[in-house]
């Protein structure tokens, strides 16, 4: 089968994705050869593009994505062509409009699930219920503050946890994200570049504080972290779009009050099969039965990818993007 697929031979800027043709054989043992339909965009892809983490040269990019199967290899069970799959990866090899993908890594999508909602929802929604129900374990009438509150994640974010009772408090740059933000649930909605984020969060948690603050930003934002999240407050830092927090001083987590930080990654939180089926089944419910909505921001053809790591870097996308094969 032939295929398009990108690849870096250096890190560096969104112009080092490069594009070849490739021609794909049989799937191998445990292997399944899919065709892509939508290829999920996120924020890690363009870590891995820039040398915020390492990756192995040359090699590809994305891992989320949502397709058909075509052939199945040996030693794969519970698959067939033709069925609709989804995956998070680990494998890096997502921006393209076919590849062999181990079938472990697949998971088989839900009828009421379209492959979009799949491709923009998998590695975010999953991430958000390792994050809200494993990492942090938040309680409902718990109040948070969600840092990017209109992002991929944020969004999702947002919808999690008030549908488990919590009282969210959200943080965007624009009117327009404010707007989706609240759309999405948010009680409150703070626009971090007009406001002081953790005066305004002690005000309306009587001073007190969060006892849950989702941060992906990472560096530009650790001190409004820490000034924001109560006293043995847990910081839960999962991303790094505003630069890696480094150098941390465990001593500052005493000055502001006994706190906790965590770094969690996704894969950590689903290892093994079994917490794999267990995310995933969760994920699915709340997609399924409307408690959490998938929005589409944007939808960039594959080729474009270059373009999309500069909008999804510079902000100027909402909601999760596409990249359409």
């Amino acid at each position: 089968m032939e295929a398009v697929e990108a690849f870096i031979e250096k890190q560096g800027g969104p112009d080092v994705i490069q594009w070849r043709s490739v021609t794909l054989g049989a799937p191998g043992p445990g292997e399944v050869l899919v065709r892509q339909t939508a290829v999920g965009l996120n924020y890690i892809d363009a870590y891995h593009r820039d040398g915020t983490y390492p990756v192995d040269l040359p090699g590809g990019l994305g891992l989320e994505a949502a397709g058909e199967i075509v052939a199945i290899g040996t030693d794969v069970h519970g698959l067939k062509p033709g069925d609709r799959v989804a995956t998070f990866g680990p494998r890096r090899t997502a921006y393209a409009t076919a590849r062999l993908v181990p079938a472990a890594a697949l998971f088989k999508l839900p009828a009421a699930i379209d492959d979009e909602t799949a491709a923009a929802a998998l590695l975010k929604a999953c991430t958000v219920e390792a994050l809200v129900e494993r990492c942090a374990k938040v309680e409902a009438g718990w109040p948070v503050l969600v840092h990017a509150a209109a992002g991929g994640v944020g969004l999702i974010l947002v919808q999690w946890l008030k549908a488990v009772g919590a009282t969210v408090i959200g943080t965007v740059s624009t009117a327009a994200k404010e707007q989706a933000a609240r759309d999405a649930g948010a009680d409150h909605v703070i626009r971090y570049r007009d406001e002081d984020v953790a005066a305004y969060v002690r005000e309306i948690t009587d001073g007190q504080g969060v006892p849950v603050t989702f941060d992906g930003i990472g560096m530009a934002t650790w001190a409004t972290s820490l000034n924001a999240t109560a006293r043995r407050g847990l910081i839960v830092s999962y991303g790094n779009a505003g630069g890696p927090v480094t150098g941390v001083n465990l001593g500052i987590l005493a000055q502001h009050g006994s706190q906790f930080v965590t770094r969690p990654t996704l894969f950590d939180y689903y290892l093994d099969p079994g917490e794999r089926a267990a995310g995933a089944a969760r994920v699915f419910e709340m997609l399924e039965s409307g408690a959490v909505a998938v929005t589409i921001g944007q939808r960039y053809p594959l080729r474009d990818a270059a373009r999309a790591h500069e909008d999804l870097e510079a902000g100027r996308t909402t909601g999760s993007t596409l990249l359409m094969p």
